[in-house]
């Protein structure tokens, strides 16, 4: 199907929307750096909520999960816990409030109120955790700009615009001009407007994502009642229950299926499912990484809003997203020897996504899509370009090179910054093979290495910056190391990845003295975490004998069991609606309404700043 005029009239408008939109929230921008990068910490939780939202909300990862939930049907819910997907739950709970409570601007930022200004390690811990964070942030662009690109070249065949341009482009290098070309758009209405317009454009990019979903799966529903026949799927591929091994059996159906599940690895499901939880609860406990999602927690109001905020993208992203990925595997299934989907080598099952959406979905609905999803990645871009610049400008220029300069001159100095982090992120996709090397390295090397320091930094009191700074060098170094000496998933060599980690910060910690006593008890006295504090905890009754330490550890973590459950009921819902499996729905409700109830009594009652 080739895009209609409503199609190309939607996607025309949403962009200059976003032009028109940076150009009016420009002059509020300009008020102050922390109104520019934080929106002046005055946007409300609900509309942070929707942009953090929106911005999970990628064209890659849903090719992804589309693919997934083909193959492995409601098993699929629980894969994307490789990320992990219930981090969110951890923040909600408790690491939103005291991440908020610091009052900072950025990750590195933070850093200082929890280990101080002066001291051995103090420059080193600094570095590295800018180093991180601008790498993740120019790796992150990267992927955005190839997978963007090649998102639009399906759609927008280039023999269709090149006799409308003065110049010849080589095919290899037609998804980096496309890149380019949106990537100008993204960058105008991020740059001008700071995080005034981009909560703004994400707000408006999720309600036109919503209706899409939605459509999407009604489309799903209506063909598939229409056909009045089971779906083509293996035994258990409907139920989100599994045993040791997975048990499907594609072979005579789509054989394909079959080898992916064989060069995925994860046949053991068990065993599988168990490594991924571990590295997801420890990756939980370290908290948001220095990207977008920290930064939009730092924006909000108060401790009590952040954590309403983070509650909140569970809520509205989950089921809307679900709607798409089951509605386009429904379709796919339906009508599978119709897609074109074959390659060379067997089936690519990422490219169900582009397939379905060309063969099934009406004029103006696919316009809302590709604009959905093209937003998606605009947002997602203009987000990871705000987090950069706050790191370039707040963490290095503001503190190493010019601590008194003025409003002009920082929001001048952050429009430089931004057009020049573009630049190296274009750069960057032009020498990227494909998006899955690119998010690979982000996930795999410099993820591995985040973990245990971050852990720490949040439980123990004698963690100190020498601890952070050695924790994350040497599981950085030996993430970048490991896939070369390791074959197979990396999620079965992580432990060792972690022990490593983990060794290199208690070494470290202890090669230095611990933080300042000042900077201890202010950070204990402000953020309030549980945890092992108690020498710190001595200190502070002290000084102040009505002191009250927090004492929700076993709370929080009755809290957080009860939202992975809700979330991951919020994720099969819509599910069980496009499948129409009735009992197995009204379970899911009945299980969500409980939830509910008791979480507005043991979390929403007793949140606080």
């Amino acid at each position: 199907m080739k895009l209609h005029l409503l199609d190309i009239a939607i996607i025309l408008g949403y962009l200059i929307t976003m032009i028109v939109i940076g150009w009016a929230l420009r002059k509020r921008a300009r008020e102050s750096n922390e109104s520019y990068l934080l929106g002046g910490k005055s946007l409300p939780w609900y509309m942070l909520g929707l942009s953090d939202a929106s911005d999970m909300f990628d064209i890659s990862g849903t090719m992804w999960m589309v693919a997934l939930c083909f193959v492995y049907g409601m098993k699929s819910i629980w894969i994307p816990w490789l990320w992990p997907v219930f981090n969110q739950v951890f923040m909600m709970m408790f690491l939103s409030k005291w991440l908020r409570r610091s009052n900072a601007n950025t990750g590195a930022e933070w850093l200082a109120t929890r280990f101080g200004r002066v001291g051995k390690g103090i420059k080193s811990s600094h570095a590295i955790v800018v180093a991180f964070a601008l790498l993740s942030c120019f790796g992150f662009l990267a992927y955005g700009f190839v997978g963007l690109g090649k998102f639009i070249e399906i759609f927008v065949p280039w023999s269709e615009v090149q006799p409308y341009v003065p110049f010849t482009i080589p095919p290899e290098y037609v998804p980096h001009f496309y890149g380019i070309v949106f990537t100008l758009f993204a960058m105008f209405y991020s740059i001008l407007g700071g995080m005034h317009s981009i909560v703004l454009g994400d707000v408006i990019k999720y309600v036109i994502m919503t209706v899409a979903c939605i459509s999407i799966a009604i489309i799903a529903m209506l063909h598939l009642h229409k056909a009045n026949a089971p779906l083509a799927v293996p035994e258990g591929w409907n139920s989100p229950f599994f045993n040791w091994h997975l048990n499907l059996d594609w072979s005579k159906i789509v054989p394909d299926a079959s080898k992916k599940i064989e060069e995925d690895g994860f046949g053991v499901f068990g065993f599988f499912f168990m490594m991924m939880l571990f590295k997801g609860v420890f990756a939980s406990l370290a908290g948001p990484a220095p990207n977008y999602d920290m930064q939009k927690v730092l924006s909000t109001r108060s401790p009590r809003e952040a954590s309403k905020m983070t509650g909140f993208v569970s809520i509205i992203l989950l089921p809307i997203r679900y709607a798409m990925v089951i509605g386009l595997t429904v379709l796919a299934l339906l009508y599978y020897n119709q897609l074109d989907v074959k390659t060379a080598t067997g089936t690519d099952f990422e490219r169900i996504l582009p397939a379905a959406i060309n063969s099934f979905l009406p004029v103006g609905i696919m316009g809302l899509v590709l604009t959905g999803l093209l937003g998606a990645f605009m947002g997602t871009f203009s987000g990871t370009l705000n987090a950069a610049q706050a790191y370039i400008v707040n963490d290095i220029y503001l503190k190493y090179v010019n601590p008194n300069a003025s409003t002009k001159k920082v929001i001048r100095l952050n429009y430089l910054v931004g057009i020049v982090v573009v630049a190296i992120g274009v750069v960057l996709g032009f020498f990227a093979k494909d998006v899955n090397s690119v998010l690979q390295w982000i996930v795999g090397a410099l993820y591995g290495g985040y973990i245990a320091a971050n852990v720490l930094k949040w439980y123990w009191w004698r963690f100190n910056a020498s601890g952070f700074f050695w924790g994350m060098m040497c599981g950085i170094a030996a993430a970048l190391v490991f896939p070369f000496v390791f074959t197979g998933l990396a999620l079965y060599y992580w432990p060792l990845l972690f022990v490593i980690s983990l060794a290199g910060a208690i070494v470290g910690t202890y090669m230095a003295p611990p933080a300042e006593e000042a900077t201890l008890k202010s950070f204990y006295k402000t953020v309030k975490p549980w945890g092992f504090w108690k020498p710190v905890h001595a200190l502070v009754v002290a000084e102040n004998p009505g002191f009250q330490p927090n004492r929700r550890f076993k709370l929080d973590m009755f809290n957080v069991v009860l939202g992975i459950i809700a979330q991951c009921c919020l994720t099969i819902l819509p599910m069980y609606v496009v499948l129409w499996l009735q009992l197995p729905l009204l379970i899911t409700v009945v299980i969500l309404v409980i939830i509910i109830l008791i979480l507005k009594r043991t979390w929403w009652n007793k949140l606080e700043d």
